[in-house]
């Protein structure tokens, strides 16, 4: 089969420094490094020196227009999304995660795509249990995943390695076809 592939500027979200290095907060950052260990054609990796909350100006060096925007991927960790899930969608807001309303303020703009990856416990039923109070969220954002946390988030990485060789071969549509589920 034949593919025109397309140029996306991909950027992990994360904090800098060995403190934050496996930590959930810092999945887009790991989704960056498990991007960096394969060759896919169309896309350009970008690791920012900038905390999560300063995302904003890292990627506001790069990306100069709203139209280069339109080819900006986001991979960040959301709580909102369960452990062991991932998500991709377009023009969307920040749903409250701080890393990603720095980049509409510094960008003027929501037109860009964001791989989210859950990052939140589930019960043994499969339902969402995500912490409460701020303590709690801060603790289990900047936590390191348990040993069988990682496995499960191991098999995501693959996923969103996957999606973005999707997205460069394919599009967003089929991407977010294939993915989404």
């Amino acid at each position: 089969m034949y593919y025109t592939y397309r140029m996306y500027t991909i950027v992990g979200l994360g904090n800098p420094g060995e403190a934050y290095a496996e930590t959930r907060h810092n999945t887009g950052r790991m989704a960056l490094e498990a991007l960096s260990k394969k060759e896919i054609d169309g896309i350009k990796l970008i690791s920012l020196d900038t905390f999560m909350n300063k995302s904003g100006s890292g990627v506001a060096k790069v990306i100069k227009s709203k139209k280069a925007a339109e080819k900006l991927v986001i991979i960040y960790d959301d709580l909102d999304l369960p452990l062991g899930t991932m998500k991709i969608s377009y023009n969307r807001g920040s749903g409250g995660h701080k890393g990603i309303e720095s980049i509409i303020r510094a960008l003027k703009t929501e037109a860009f795509i964001r791989v989210r990856i859950g990052i939140s416990p589930v019960t043994p039923s499969g339902k969402i249990k995500k912490p409460l109070g701020e303590k709690n969220v801060e603790r289990h954002i900047l936590g390191k995943f348990s040993p069988k946390e990682a496995l499960i988030f191991k098999k995501v990485l693959k996923r969103v390695v996957e999606a973005v060789e999707t997205l460069s071969a394919e599009g967003l549509q089929t991407a977010m076809t294939q993915f989404n589920s």
